[in-house]
């Protein structure tokens, strides 16, 4: 089957690299720990000078119109719970990148048309996001509510949108920073996929990243016809729920539906970053969250660098279909889904197989995906080269 060249996530109106606020946050003054996963700032809250600042946004992006349809079909409300965790897990797996896992205050907001979302919707949402929190602080993460908001703005949106806002006081001596990226490093890659020890129920591995795109592609014109609010009318009608499936359909390849593989809850990688900091502290240099660029993410991290993956994990079957129907070209799979693995940890070849180890007691499938090198480019730019079905996919190409 041969692949369709096009980007088909930006003719839906998204962005995987996001050039355009990059650019528009270049000139932003970059924080105390410059090219950090996440911004880092002086302690503005208590004026300590040994500690820093760690404030984070991010949310469940499209796949909360996946629980819509779901609620819409069924007028089960209990879905929302899911991406409640989706909006969590966002911001929590970020400030991990940067080590922070202490002193973590969460504040969620959703923005709903209220005819549309109506108030059992609001409590799924909300008891949701507690029994999250409740369960990462279970496993050793302080992490606490401080609240929320919600508000109902039907001119701006059909539907809803899930969003949350993390902040951390941590010290400064804890701080992981990506500038430790260096050639010589093994990739350890975690999946999001499978059945490990804290899930409540198998994960499909689809994050809550790259919804727009899986959704449109999986599921049949007939949600297009009954459910017009859950897509912008500019997208091109081809690419508007062009796949062949509804949400209850199995899923190839797979013990799940296809609703059940694409509202998948988010798995927080805390308790085995927790696990690992208590036994080897010092063993992980780096932690790049494959979220937002997918695979692609790393080259945002680190100086004249070429990190080569060339023994990832096995493509988990959603994303498999997702190319299949969609004959999406693996270039832009990989830029666009973590396809496997969405967390990677960076550590000298000596300390890998102690953070296997560590993974293994979790019933996590994680696995040396890769390594980094010294940059290739007369440029000495940062580069990734992905190694698929025998052929090497680069970026940039």
């Amino acid at each position: 089957m041969s692949e369709i060249k096009s980007d088909r996530y930006l003719q839906r109106g998204v962005s995987s690299q996001k050039e355009e606020v990059h650019q528009a946050i270049s000139k932003i003054d970059p924080g105390i720990f410059e090219g950090s996963f996440c911004k880092i700032t002086a302690d503005y809250l208590t004026g300590d000078p040994l500690r820093c600042n760690v404030i984070h946004s991010d949310g469940s992006g499209t796949k909360a119109l996946l629980a819509y349809l779901h609620y819409k079909e069924t007028g089960d409300p209990s879905v929302f719970q899911g991406i409640a965790q989706d909006s969590v897990v966002m911001n929590v797996d970020d400030l991990l990148c940067v080590g922070a896992i202490e002193r973590i205050l969460l504040s969620s907001t959703l923005n709903r048309n209220a005819k549309n979302i109506p108030g059992e919707v609001v409590k799924a949402l909300i008891t949701g996001t507690e029994k999250v929190l409740e369960e990462l602080r279970n496993h050793g993460l302080e992490i606490y509510s401080g609240g929320g908001e919600t508000a109902d703005v039907g001119d701006l949106t059909p539907t809803l949108t899930v969003d949350s806002c993390a902040v951390s006081v941590m010290n400064r001596k804890a701080v992981i920073k990506t500038a430790s990226l260096q050639p010589g490093l093994m990739i350890i890659g975690l999946s999001g996929a499978g059945t490990c020890a804290y899930d409540q129920a198998e994960n499909s591995g689809i994050g809550s990243n790259g919804l727009t795109s899986a959704r449109h592609d999986l599921l049949k014109p007939y949600y297009q016809k009954k459910y017009p609010e859950t897509f912008d009318p500019n997208t091109p009608q081809e690419l508007v729920y062009s796949g062949p499936y509804s949400l209850e359909d199995p899923l190839p390849q797979s013990t799940q539906t296809i609703g059940e593989a694409l509202l998948s809850p988010t798995r927080s990688f805390a308790p085995v970053v927790l696990a690992i900091k208590k036994q080897y502290p010092t063993a992980i240099e780096a932690m790049i969250h494959c979220s937002g660029g997918g695979q692609t993410k790393c080259a945002k991290f680190g100086k004249s660098i070429h990190f080569i993956k060339d023994k990832l994990l096995p493509i988990p079957p959603i994303f498999v279909e997702i190319q299949k129907n969609s004959k999406t070209s693996w270039k832009e799979m990989f830029e666009v889904y973590n396809m496997g693995h969405r967390m990677e940890l960076y550590c000298e070849p000596k300390n890998a197989d102690n953070i296997l180890q560590v993974c293994k007691n979790f019933n996590l499938l994680a696995g040396i995906v890769g390594h980094t090198e010294a940059s290739q480019l007369k440029s000495d730019k940062n580069h990734v080269t992905i190694i698929h079905q025998n052929r090497s996919i680069k970026y940039p190409s």
